[in-house]
């Protein structure tokens, strides 16, 4: 079953499939939206707002993203590479696409640690 979100404007709306969502970017008081397809669209909702939304309208569900850092919230589903030390972290789905994003060490340690224990608690 399809899941979508909506993303209302002025000017438009934005009909997006929530597991085809790679990563968000936060641009000023606006938020970049890149999708496994290659769009990449603009819309007028700060990234704090943007975390909100995706908390209120998938609930549970929004467990799949992760706030990264100041400037990015992820799809856990799409971590090829985590890579502390060169402070990038990449986003691919192995196939079609792959997507390098700058992330300050810590945040990328503290992903880190957060993957490594929630995968070692599902298989005790």
């Amino acid at each position: 079953m399809a899941e979508y979100i909506y993303l209302n404007s002025r000017d438009e709306l934005l009909r997006i499939d929530v597991p085809s969502i790679v990563y968000f970017e936060a641009e000023g008081n606006y938020t970049r939206i890149v999708l496994a397809n290659g769009y990449e669209g603009l819309v007028c909702i700060n990234l704090g707002k943007m975390e909100k939304m995706l908390t209120a309208k998938l609930q549970e569900k929004a467990q799949r993203f992760a706030r990264i850092g100041k400037r990015h919230i992820i799809n856990m589903n799409y971590i090829l590479q985590i890579t502390p030390l060169k402070q990038t972290l990449i986003l691919s789905d192995q196939k079609s696409f792959q997507y390098t994003l700058d992330v300050s060490k810590d945040a990328l340690k503290n992903l880190k640690e957060l993957i490594i224990n929630s995968k070692l608690n599902k298989h005790e």
